[in-house]
This record gives C-alpha cells, structure tokens and sequence, in this order.
C-alpha cells in the first residue's frame, strides 16, 4: 500500500515523550510472555485463571505463571478480532497502536489478510518487522513507523481497524475522524480499552496512577460514544469486559513479573471507577 507522509510523525512534545517511554521499554512482563510462542503482545488478558500454576514445583513456577498469562493475554486477543467481522485474504486491515506486532501477526493468521501496523514507536515498529520476517508473512504484514492520527494511508484503504488498549494516548475526535476516513463505508472498527466511569464522578485516584505510571490520559467512556457519533461510527456492540479482566490482575500481582501497578488496576476496577470495555463499531 502506498503512502503519503508529509507531515511529522511526531506532532507535540507529548507524542515525543510516549515514544521516548515506549522506545526504552523492556518490560518483562511483555517480552517474557512473548518468548512463550514468538507471539508479542502488548496488552492485557481477560477469562478464569488456573490458580494451579502457583502450585507445584517452585523451580517451574514462574514457567506455569507466564504461560498462563500469556493465555490470558492471547485471549483477549481472539475476543477483539472476533469482532472484526468476516474477512477475506485480499483485504486490509490496519492495526492502530500495534505495538510489537503480535494482534497483527494473530490477524492475519487468522484471516489471511494484508496488514499495517502503526506505531510512534520506532523501536517497537523495527521488532515488529522482525517478527514478521521470522513467521515468513512480511509479505502481509508490514509495520510503519507513522502516526495513527495520521497515517497518510489512502482513504477507504481498509476494510477493519482496531485500537487495542492504545486510545489513551490521543484526542478520540481526532482518532475517530482518521478512522472514518480510512475506513471503506460498512467496514468495520473495533476497540478495547480502559475508560473512567462518568458515574463515579471525575477520575479515581487509582486511575491518576495509572495514567502516571503510562504517561496517558485514560478517556471518561461517554467520550467515546460521542466522539464515534460525530465521526460516522455507529457501535454495534458494547461489551463490558471488567469482571473478565479482573482475574488477570490478581494472578499478575502473584507474580515476579509485578510492575506495582496491579493494584491501582485492581482497586479502580473493584470501587467502579474504571471499566474495561470492547467497542465494534461500523462505519456508516
């Protein structure tokens, strides 16, 4: 796909700094659940957790425990591109925030279609490519170092996109709009995300950590809605995903591969401040 790209990838100081942090990062808890499959997600997982993985023998335990967060974390995976409708091999797909690569690799495994990655990242961008030349599907799967509030892709380029716990890092009507252009009328758009609770108020503390702890700006949930409306994206499907989250929380918080931001996770979740939900949307 061809691509025009005049303007800077990185548009504010803000954009620099996210880069910077997601340039350096080398989180464990990413690339350890990564080496289980070659599969490197940059997300979180949902479903029950088998609590058996902390028992048994301690010198295989921290084993058990990243497979079994990477299940969880793959998981979360299949329920996103489940609603990205039917699909056919020739078609694009674009995954915005894609991070090291792993939905977009899964995507195309699973339906065969061509993808772009975006990233501001360009470290993570260069290990995606990576990762799609070691399966051998660089020849769908394509990462590019752009800016997914401008991507300079041609407009009604892409049949599905998806935002995977990456809208916290943009304007939603700036997001939404260049998704609207993007997007062929009926395709398809899909998001998972964390959102404040307008009914709780304004942000919780907890939600405060974790926006300090990920330098975003995590969106109250009526944002999104309107933000969609005005940008011809009319949901099709809302599914509140916390409660399935939760337990993914409590097993990384048992774990080696603890960040310390578990519990701010655990305690917006538990008090009703934060929500964990999956949007798809069609563009109409």
């Amino acid at each position: 796909m061809t691509a025009i790209q005049d303007s800077p990838v990185l548009s504010s100081l803000y954009q620099r700094s996210v880069a910077d942090y997601w340039n350096a990062e080398k989180n464990p808890v990413n690339l350890r659940l990564g080496e289980v499959d070659g599969i490197y997600h940059h997300h979180y997982g949902i479903g029950e957790v088998d609590w058996s993985v902390l028992e048994g023998p301690e010198g295989t335990r921290e084993e058990r425990v990243t497979r079994e967060l990477h299940r969880l974390e793959s998981a979360q995976t299949d329920v996103l591109l489940s609603q990205l409708g039917p699909l056919k091999p020739e078609q694009r797909i674009m995954d915005a925030g894609s991070g090291r690569g792993g939905s977009s690799i899964v995507a195309n495994l699973r339906f065969g279609c061509h993808v772009d990655g975006v990233s501001i990242s360009e470290s993570q961008v260069a290990f995606a490519n990576d990762q799609a030349r070691l399966r051998g599907v660089d020849d769908k799967v394509r990462f590019h170092f752009r800016n997914m509030l401008d991507t300079g892709f041609e407009t009604g380029a892409f049949q599905a996109i998806w935002n995977n716990e990456s809208t916290m890092y943009v304007e939603l009507g700036l997001l939404f709009a260049e998704h609207a252009r993007l997007l062929r009328r009926g395709g398809r758009y899909v998001c998972i995300t964390g959102c404040y609770n307008d009914a709780y108020g304004l942000p919780s503390r907890a939600i405060s950590q974790i926006n300090a702890h990920y330098i975003c700006d995590i969106h109250p949930r009526s944002t999104y809605f309107r933000e969609m409306a005005a940008n011809r994206l009319v949901p099709i499907s809302v599914v509140d995903l916390t409660a399935a989250t939760i337990p993914y929380w409590e097993l990384r918080a048992r774990t080696s591969l603890a960040t310390g931001i578990e519990q701010p996770f655990l305690d917006a979740y538990n008090n009703g401040s934060f929500q964990y939900l999956l949007i798809a949307a069609d563009r109409v």
